[in-house]
């Protein structure tokens, strides 16, 4: 549905320099570990939190004369992926070796796609406002093992390593250089996470390490980029810089503001800018180099002998075609269309697959309006000034359809459901049941509310005086009668019967 919208690109962000306009220029190679029980090449677990080395099979170790074998779901998931990003799907693809040593890397090599990777060309609309989005291109998806973990702050003289992680399988969706500031980084990477949410295939857990990035930067001055465009010549861009394992939305687009200055205060002192590796330290707020930057031909690359080129069927690549979830852009578009939401309500609901869900069965046969309304202000308000989720919310969603139920039914009034509310949050129960059962039904008898007008008018003649001087005084006996009432008499029967008496 979004590709028939129209949209305008955000301008790129433009950093003052001490003596001249620069422009940022940013891609991204994001690392998602694939949803997956078992690991790439072995039948390892890939559960988190184990305790360390307890879930290494003889491959992931390295042990002499093991081979890996390939984890056919794995790969339905990096397919799936790319599908889910509009990409081309390779029939045929190949590992490579990519050689360098690390404690961690038991076999001094790591098993990768650089030459034929599974998942070609795509794209990914990152929106950046309403009618404002940017496109960013997908260059490839390939698939590769995790490395393990060195773990350095256990003891003073010693390093440990943790294997549980190595082998585990990573999808690396690396994007074109179209990405124009740290916030639209930030928001890139959420698209991502929450399209592999939606899939299903990474659970996008930043804190763990199951989604991080490696962010490239480099700044030019206007136009510059531009010109790159028209050429596709990187020569008009600046050198760029890779910061190394951001996990955070916050930190990546710190870590771009600072690396973007550091290398203008470079240029404008006359230097130039070296190709490295950088890590970001969020206490100090700045990057530290890590190393130079290595080539493709640094870690001599070469066809992995172990492992026959993967060669797939378009029948199967179309039979997970036919699989596929309905995906946020989709889904956010159907609720504006179908249910009547806003962009804004249609967006926050969409943000995550589970809210997505509850709000749905929430809505399910009911108005959608009044849905959302009571979803988002609600139960998300509530659900954040406690800290949980959907998932441990003390309301079902079969709960607040309920609530919903009793409203449109004229049982309860928006008040009491509020009542209400809070009744199922802290003891749960079934809506109806507890309306019957604590007597907390609106009253709609127009003899019982006309009586408590009356009452409240012939109690109030100073009030009424200045009510009908003014009109908009009139809201104050509708508040004394739904007092007087416990909030039970139907407010527009109040209003209505407060008026004509009042003679407005």
């Amino acid at each position: 549905m979004l590709d028939h919208l129209t949209y305008t690109a955000p301008e790129p962000k433009v950093i003052q320099g001490a003596k001249q306009d620069w422009e940022l220029v940013i891609g991204l190679e994001v690392h998602a570990q694939v949803a997956s029980n078992a690991k790439l090449f072995s039948g390892a677990s890939t559960g988190f939190g184990a305790e360390p080395n307890s879930h290494v099979a003889f491959v992931d170790a390295a042990m002499p004369g093991m081979l890996p074998v390939i984890n056919e779901f794995c790969v339905a998931q990096a397919v799936k992926t790319g599908l889910g990003l509009k990409a081309a799907i390779n029939l045929r693809s190949a590992f490579d070796r990519k050689n360098y040593f690390y404690p961690d890397l038991p076999q001094g090599y790591q098993i990768s796609q650089l030459y034929h990777p599974i998942v070609g060309e795509g794209e990914v609309i990152v929106d950046m406002g309403p009618g404002v989005a940017r496109r960013v291109r997908i260059e490839r998806i390939h698939l590769e093992q995790d490395a393990g973990k060195s773990i350095h702050d256990m003891d003073p003289n010693m390093s440990f390593v943790d294997l549980n992680r190595t082998g585990v399988a990573l999808m690396e969706i690396v994007s074109r250089p179209d990405i124009r500031g740290p916030e639209e980084a930030a928001a890139y990477v959420a698209k991502l996470r929450q399209i592999m949410r939606y899939l299903g295939t990474c659970d996008g857990n930043m804190q763990n390490g199951n989604l991080r990035a490696d962010v490239n930067v480099s700044v030019c001055p206007p136009g510059a980029y531009e010109r790159y465009q028209e050429t596709q010549d990187f020569s008009h861009l600046g050198t760029r810089c890779e910061i190394k394992n951001m996990n955070s939305l916050r930190f990546i687009q710190a870590a771009i503001d600072y690396e973007a200055r550091r290398q203008i205060a470079i240029l404008e002192d006359g230097g130039k800018v070296v190709q490295e590796t950088r890590l970001y330290d969020p206490d100090r707020g700045e990057t530290r180099s890590m190393r130079s930057k290595e080539e493709a031909h640094d870690y001599r690359y070469f066809p992995d002998p172990d492992l026959l080129p993967l060669e797939i069927e378009q029948a199967w690549v179309d039979g997970i075609a036919a699989s596929m979830p309905e995906l946020p852009d989709q889904k956010k578009a159907r609720f504006v269309a179908d249910l009547g939401l806003s962009e804004y309500d249609a967006g926050v609901l969409t943000a995550e697959v589970e809210n997505a869900d509850y709000f749905e069965a929430v809505a399910r046969g009911r108005d959608g309006k009044m849905a959302a309304n009571w979803v988002i202000n609600e139960l998300f308000g509530r659900l954040n000034k406690e800290g949980l989720t959907v998932e441990t919310s003390p309301v079902s969603a079969a709960q607040l359809g309920g609530v919903i139920d009793l409203i449109g039914s004229g049982a309860i009034s928006g008040k009491i459901a509020k009542d209400l509310f809070e009744i199922l949050w802290t003891e749960g129960g079934d809506p109806a049941e507890i309306v019957d059962a604590r007597g907390m039904k609106q009253v709609t008898d127009l003899g019982a509310i006309e009586a408590a007008v009356d009452e409240i008018i012939a109690a109030n003649p100073a009030q009424v005086e200045k009510a009908k001087a003014n009109p908009k005084l009139a809201g104050w006996f509708v508040g004394q009668v739904l007092k007087a009432t416990g909030g039970k008499a139907n407010p527009a029967a109040v209003q209505e019967l407060v008026a004509r008496k009042l003679g407005q």
